[in-house]
């Protein structure tokens, strides 16, 4: 987020959150407690601005372009579904061990995949946080990089973006690969009529 603040682009929200109230409709964050509160705006004092703490479906709302840089897929599928339903673009990044991969769901086009159609909820993948396994420091600057990049093409419109691809890296072998996402036509949370 310090790269899309130093571009210069309007304000900037955050969401804090380490634990997803599942009993509200997935998009409503757990509350947020007073020290989760203190370690946000400690994390973000580096700005020249200053980042309210909202609600996600509100800073869905209110936003341009959702960057999401969470570490578990319930968050991931609460961000997407927020942004589905607000027909916001999410930049999604992520970061494991020596892997990261970015992806680009542009839900202003109803054409393009969510991120629930490359990895739908329910599905049995294995929930692995960087809290827990680690994750090689220069890969979160070069996938955070990566996703401020295509945030500030998305703003300017400029170039293509990774809307309908998923890049991921391997950084012991610094090889990227690409692979496109298909938009799955029974999708629930964008396919048409879908319970969001």
């Amino acid at each position: 987020m310090q790269r899309v603040a130093i571009a210069g682009f309007g304000a900037i929200g955050k969401v804090v959150a380490e634990h997803l109230d599942r009993g509200i409709e997935g998009l409503a964050l757990a509350a947020v407690s007073a020290r989760d509160t203190a370690r946000a705006e400690a994390a973000m004092a580096g700005f020249a601005c200053p980042v309210p703490v909202l609600p996600l479906a509100q800073l869905a709302e209110a936003a341009d372009i959702v960057v999401d840089c969470s570490d578990n897929f319930a968050t991931r599928h609460a961000v997407n579904r927020a942004c589905v339903s607000a027909q916001k673009p999410l930049v999604s990044g992520a970061a494991i061990r020596f892997d990261g991969q970015i992806a680009v769901f542009d839900a202003r086009d109803r054409s393009e995949p969510c991120y629930h159609c490359l990895f739908g909820e329910g599905d049995d993948f294995e929930e692995t946080r960087c809290a827990t396994m680690g994750v090689f420091a220069p890969l979160v600057g070069i996938i955070g990089a990566s996703q401020a990049a295509e945030a500030l093409k998305l703003l300017a419109s400029a170039g293509d973006s990774l809307a309908g691809r998923l890049l991921m890296l391997d950084a012991l072998a610094m090889e990227w690969r690409e692979v496109r996402v298909l938009k799955d036509p029974e999708c629930a949370v964008c396919a048409p009529g879908a319970n969001r």
